[in-house]
């Protein structure tokens, strides 16, 4: 019998041996760039004519790898292929399937500073934001094997004289996994995995700005000698392949994590009945934030300063849990903005393969260009009070920005930036606050700072988020510990690392025999 589920310890980088076990894995990941990487579909590797760079943000003009491109011909090969494999691993003992992850946890254990390394070279990740996305990808394994054993478990029910009855949670059949590039281990191995163990087949179509940790996790589930076909991976582009997978009538659902646009085009397509469908399709969609941190006129200014700082610049913005609102009372208002900037001043900007480096770059130049003219914006609707230009051209860097008495309606109050931009908006009384807070599309995570028992209460009650933090940051959630998933435009209340997060990869067949 297993050990009771716990979350993978963290790595402690103020220890020098565990900087040099990380300067050695990115030294080994260094010599190995450059590398190809084909398509794998049904076990058979495939490579193309078409192929795609995958490049280092921190240092734009070194090429991580090369990854082959799907066309809509080898699509369609890959769900059939998955098609096929799905009518014997649908029948594979969940406990078979749960070993499998189990068993890819354990070499991913092993192996975390190779993982992590490719991270901070490829998504541009901090050591301590790799390590963090490395561990929560084998918590994702970990949980969910476990959630799937669980579930196999009998089920109970309401006896019934004469007759005996079981509730049974059986797979959906083909799933298409569009994970982002933020998260591109944890998320993508986290929704890929919550498919397998559920006994469905995947089409894996990784984000192009990060395959080559998608490859790297695909041929991790090769080494544990998972059946072929039951996850295939398909890089290509998004608006050749991306609809095709979604619109096929073999799709029995589609597990996205990304913007709003697209969350909602995949929605919008995936309602409309295909020739040949049996089924309506199943979304599970995660969409983004516009999230905000409240401080009252009652709270530990430190500590909330500290969480903002945290929030709005771990990983340069770049979460859909990040802080890019701190609405605080007047009273207060001052006192934390001052303390924000001071905290923001020293951090460490730069190529985030070094060990002091505390905020990389952004992804691309995309993401860099929007989040400059967001912050051209910024400065019509608010005072620059920190940062506001571009870093090291080497690679894609933005100083941590900070912009002070934005209003409530304000384009950077409500719009998803997705970069290294706070926006302060100043409180007239903690239920402004609150009216402030709900102000927007979307629903994700949300943070209060108060020692007023009346004023979190009220919070718990009224501030309309899936992830509610009092007195802590509003990022890093823990799987099996904060169960992650947003209301309104941040998805569709899927909670990820939850207890339910495997129900929306089932279905529950009752069977019951009358004596």
């Amino acid at each position: 019998m297993r050990s009771a589920y716990h979350n993978e310890p963290f790595l402690d980088f103020s220890d020098d041996s565990v900087n040099q076990q990380y300067d050695s894995a990115l030294a080994q990941a260094e010599a190995n760039l450059g590398q190809h990487y084909p398509l794998v579909i049904g076990g058979a590797k495939i490579r193309t004519e078409r192929s795609h760079s995958s490049v280092n943000p921190a240092r734009k003009r070194q090429v991580i790898g090369t990854v082959s491109q799907a066309d809509t011909a080898l699509a369609e090969q890959a769900v059939q292929a998955a098609a096929l494999a799905f009518e014997s691993w649908k029948n594979t003992d969940p406990n078979e399937r749960a070993r499998y992850l189990y068993k890819a946890a354990a070499l991913m254990r092993r192996r975390k500073f190779e993982f992590s390394a490719v991270l901070t070279l490829e998504a541009g990740k901090t050591r301590a934001e790799a390590d963090a996305d490395t561990a929560e990808a084998i918590d994702f394994m970990e949980f969910y094997a476990r959630e799937m054993q669980r579930l196999s478990d009998p089920q109970p029910l309401i006896p019934h004289d004469e007759e005996e009855n079981h509730l049974y949670y059986i797979p959906l059949g083909v799933g298409i996994v569009i994970p982002p590039w933020n998260f591109p281990l944890a998320i993508m191995a986290g929704m890929t995995s919550a498919a397998l163990v559920s006994g469905n087949t995947v089409v894996l179509k990784p984000a192009s700005a990060t395959p080559i940790i998608a490859a790297k996790f695909v041929e991790l589930l090769e080494e544990v000698s998972l059946p072929p076909g039951v996850v295939n991976y398909v890089p290509g582009p998004g608006h050749e392949i991306g609809d095709f997978l979604v619109d096929h009538p073999l799709t029995r659902f589609i597990s996205f994590t990304g913007s709003r646009d697209v969350g909602l085009r995949i929605q919008e397509r995936a309602a409309k009945i295909q020739p040949g469908q049996q089924w309506i399709k199943r979304v599970i969609a995660e969409m983004g934030g516009k999230d905000a941190i409240i401080v009252d006129e009652h709270a530990d200014l430190e500590l909330a300063a500290d969480a903002i700082t945290a929030s709005a610049f771990g990983f340069s913005g770049q979460k859909c849990s990040a802080c890019s609102r701190a609405i605080v009372h007047e009273q207060v208002y001052a006192s934390v903005l001052q303390k924000v900037v001071e905290r923001s001043k020293k951090l460490v900007v730069g190529n985030p393969a070094y060990a002091k480096v505390q905020v990389g770059p952004v992804i691309d130049e995309s993401a860099y260009r929007k989040i400059l003219e967001y912050v051209e914006i910024g400065k019509q609707e608010g005072k620059l009070v920190l940062g506001g230009f571009p870093g090291d051209p080497e690679g894609y860097f933005i100083q941590p920005t900070i912009f002070a008495d934005v209003d409530r309606a304000a384009r950077i109050s409500q719009e998803e930036i997705f970069g290294p931009v706070v926006a302060f908006t100043k409180a007239g009384s903690f239920e402004e606050a609150l009216a402030m807070a709900n102000q927007t599309d979307y629903g994700l995570t949300g943070a209060v700072f108060s020692n007023n028992r009346a004023h979190l209460e009220l919070a718990r009650q009224q501030f309309h988020v899936g992830n509610l933090y009092f007195n802590r940051k509003c990022t890093g959630a823990l799987v099996g510990v904060h169960p992650f998933g947003g209301f309104n435009m941040s998805g569709t209340d899927s909670k990820a690392g939850g207890r339910d997060y495997l129900l929306l990869f089932t279905q529950a067949k009752l069977v019951s025999e009358r004596f």
